[in-house]
């Protein structure tokens, strides 16, 4: 076995499939189903069933599982050695939302990387996707307060919500959020002003959302940094609401004393006052 080999298994299972995770590394699938076949026949364990369709990990493989997040735990470690002794440098990887990513995060990465040639960051905008408590992302930036985990987590602000409308006509239909999203904060103002029924539009997307509202027909629940956009449009009425929502970061652990993540700290902590997004 070997590390490339290890990662294999961390693969197939985050993707369900071989196909999925050979994308996910750049290899064909055959050659990540013969890997697997040699590292089941080295530890004597199955790794994997299929079910429904799906590669789905067994008992054994989340043993497996468990002593590759450590490894990729200490790799990352390992490779901070050389940085720490460099100034600020390293790779950083920030999951956040598309429009968090775009709105706030994006308009003030010139300025860090400008000051600190060595460092890198990688945005990760699929959020969805990207596991925190495997490794996948060095930091996180959550419009919802995880219940728990293995990570550092602190309040960076909180999101002012508007209640947009035409000005003038009655509007035809109402944006709302999909079903698992029930309980933020915008789809409870829509729930309390008995809007939800009238949803015939409903997305996941905030930056969808706010071009639908282009339109002038429809009414929405959006955070500021996705209709900031919209304040100049005579069509439409923006009523500032008195509930807001609250922003959080994650950190993974043993990046707490790393110099070069605390810079990154900082900086993600700037970009939320820089932005507006602190209360009042």
């Amino acid at each position: 076995m070997n590390w490339d080999d290890l990662r294999i298994i961390a693969a197939v299972r985050d993707a369900g499939s071989y196909t999925g995770a050979g994308k996910r590394l750049r290899i064909d699938e055959t050659t990540v189903g013969r890997r697997l076949t040699r590292i089941e026949a080295v530890l004597g364990v199955r790794l994997f069933e299929a079910i429904d369709g799906v590669r789905r990990p067994t008992a054994a493989c989340e043993t497996v599982l468990s002593h590759v997040e450590a490894m990729a735990h200490h790799a990352a470690e390992l490779a901070r050695v050389g940085a720490a002794q460099a100034g600020v440098s390293g790779r950083f990887r920030i999951a956040a939302t598309p429009a968090v990513a775009e709105s706030v995060l994006a308009p003030r990465i010139a300025e860090l990387l400008a000051a600190h040639p060595a460092l890198q960051l990688q945005l990760l905008t699929a959020s969805g996707n990207v596991s925190f408590s495997r490794w996948q992302a060095d930091f996180a930036i959550r419009l919802r307060k995880p219940e728990k985990g293995d990570f550092t987590i602190t309040r960076l602000g909180s999101l002012r919500l508007y209640l947009i409308e035409p000005a003038g006509v009655v509007p035809s239909f109402v944006c709302g959020y999909p079903d698992e999203l029930g309980e933020i904060p915008e789809q409870q103002i829509l729930k309390q002003r008995k809007l939800v029924d009238a949803a015939r539009c409903v997305t996941d997307n905030v930056r969808v959302m706010s071009e639908v509202l282009r339109g002038g027909q429809a009414v929405a629940v959006l955070p500021e940094h996705a209709c900031r956009d919209l304040f100049g449009d005579a069509s439409l009425r923006m009523t500032q609401l008195p509930r807001r929502r609250d922003v959080w970061l994650l950190v993974q652990p043993h990046l707490k004393r790393d110099p070069a993540a605390r810079v990154v700290i900082d900086w993600l902590r700037g970009c939320f006052v820089d932005g507006g997004f602190q209360d009042r």
